[in-house]
């Protein structure tokens, strides 16, 4: 087992959940969020499971997965900005929760657990058909092109997968008004794609033979 590996990958899952807990809780004045205790559930229980299933038998992609330092200025933008929605979408739904200012029903919170768990799953199964889907802009060397299973359908299901799962987030956490903020997210991912695929189609052998197989890029029949 990678010790070193394992350790950075505890290290960032520990600050992660103090992070999140201290964005929530603290505007929130109160532990009994129980939004956000439900939405540290959801997120920090199979987070650490997937951790062990890749240091177990996909090291690398794993190593590949905890590196975020983007090298491309374009997508440095595009992270900036998505730390601001989270921060701010997670502040104002925890004030929301202290203030009553837009009540979610609980049964579409319901909804959106199970709509999270089930992108969760996908999520997963997304990094087990592409060992080379690093978290950052980049050709790697020997890498190929995966057009099977996910990747037949749209060109970038894990962007597709994390639409899903942060516009889930707002809902699980109650807050109408943080649903808003989040609604930024996909303007940042047609952002990051449009870099991403400059990138692939000039390093990346077969990537515009692959374009060309499957059209949509996002969502199927839309775009």
């Amino acid at each position: 087992m990678n010790t070193k590996l394992l350790f950075q990958a505890c290290i960032k899952l520990f600050f992660g959940l103090l992070i999140a807990g201290f964005l929530l809780f603290i505007p929130a004045g109160t532990f009994l969020f129980w939004n956000a205790w439900l939405f540290i559930a959801v997120l920090f229980i199979p987070m650490p499971i997937l951790g062990i299933v890749l240091l177990m038998k996909k090291p690398e992609l794993l190593a590949k997965r905890l590196n975020t330092k983007e090298k491309e200025t374009e997508q440095k933008s595009v992270i900036i900005l998505s730390v601001i929605m989270f921060i701010s979408g997670f502040v104002i739904a925890a004030l929301d929760f202290r203030f009553g200012w837009v009540h979610i029903p609980v049964w579409l919170v319901g909804v959106a657990t199970l709509i999270f768990l089930i992108a969760y799953g996908l999520y997963a199964e997304v990094l087990r058909e592409n060992a080379y889907l690093s978290r950052t802009i980049e050709v790697q060397e020997n890498q190929k092109v995966i057009d099977t299973g996910l990747y037949g359908i749209v060109r970038h299901p894990m962007y597709t997968v994390t639409l899903l799962l942060f516009l889930a987030i707002p809902i699980i956490l109650g807050s109408a008004i943080s649903f808003i903020i989040f609604l930024s997210y996909p303007v940042l991912i047609v952002k990051r794609i449009r870099n991403e695929e400059r990138i692939l189609e000039s390093g990346l052998d077969g990537y515009t033979d692959y374009k060309k197989r499957v059209k949509y890029r996002l969502i199927p029949f839309v775009w």
